[in-house]
């Protein structure tokens, strides 16, 4: 089944619900990067967050995502749009633990518990919204959780899961988050909190064949699922040698002059997808004129 995500209202308009199903948009980020198991979970997991608030977005919209704690993985960089796109990286890819006392992936221990979350929004206004929360887990479903309550004001739980196999493949990933609106009946709220309490974690419910819309119908407990809107996600990256030609014309001609003496050539990777440019001679003589 190819990834997508879906847009619903549930309980007469009092709850609003996103889910999504990402397993082929992590194997691309894992492939891409050549993660280890538990940095793969805790890039996954960033990624599949930032397709679900990417989906709250609008047109040209996008947003970015940086978690930086105190653990061994180093810096999570997640980039995503109102489009289903999402690219991202982590500092070490080749980070893995010991399985937690629960016997899963220890993401937090990786990501580390002490730091921050921030979301960075380009909503084609002349200045960014920019909110900032300290981590309070490392767990980064928790983490999301709480920006959302506290950064946006939105009362709100977010479920992340990715499964790993031994081989670094990843078997499984998915997410969602539930949003209650304003007016909502303390009865659906006391409902959902109890069947949030008891659901399997998300990577099983994934690993079971639940879809998007199954799994929303678990958590909130209805048949009464509205979906408002459905729309494939996809690892997607920005760049290209157009780009990174452009990145080396702002050098100016005496760095690119430099570069031609000593190195003959460039290679230039790009961090979020791991792509390889490579830029002969010939090719920065032609960047050197438009460096002009």
């Amino acid at each position: 089944m190819s990834d997508y995500l879906i847009k619903t209202l549930a309980y007469n308009g009092q709850i609003r619900a996103y889910a999504a199903l990402t397993t082929e948009t992590v194997s691309e980020a894992q492939r891409r990067h050549h993660m280890w198991p538990t940095a793969a979970a805790a890039l996954g997991r960033t990624l599949t967050a930032g397709l679900l608030l990417g989906a709250m977005l609008k047109d040209e919209e996008r947003l970015n995502i940086k978690i930086e704690g105190d653990g061994p993985l180093g810096a999570i960089v997640v980039d995503a749009n109102a489009k289903g796109e999402v690219r991202g990286y982590v500092t070490n890819p080749q980070t893995h633990l010991d399985l937690n006392e629960k016997g899963k992936l220890d993401v937090s221990g990786a990501v580390g518990s002490n730091g921050t979350l921030s979301v960075v929004k380009d909503l084609g206004l002349k200045d960014y919204f920019t909110g900032q929360v300290p981590l309070v887990s490392g767990e980064i479903a928790e983490d999301f959780t709480y920006y959302l309550a506290t950064s946006e004001q939105i009362p709100s739980s977010v479920g992340l899961g990715v499964l790993v196999n031994p081989d670094n493949t990843v078997q499984a990933a998915g997410g969602f988050i539930i949003q209650v609106l304003p007016g909502a009946e303390d009865s659906v709220i006391s409902k959902i909190e109890d069947k949030l309490r008891n659901i399997k974690p998300v990577s099983t419910l994934i690993q079971e064949g639940y879809t998007p819309e199954q799994m929303l119908k678990e958590i909130l407990d209805t048949d009464d699922l509205q979906v408002l809107e459905t729309m494939p996600v996809r690892f997607k990256c920005r760049c290209s040698k157009e780009r990174l030609a452009d990145a080396l014309i702002s050098l100016g001609q005496e760095e690119i002059t430099d570069i031609l003496e000593t190195e003959g050539q460039v290679q230039a990777v790009c961090h979020f997808c791991n792509e390889e440019y490579l830029f002969t001679a010939e090719e920065l003589e032609k960047i050197k004129e438009q460096a002009e």
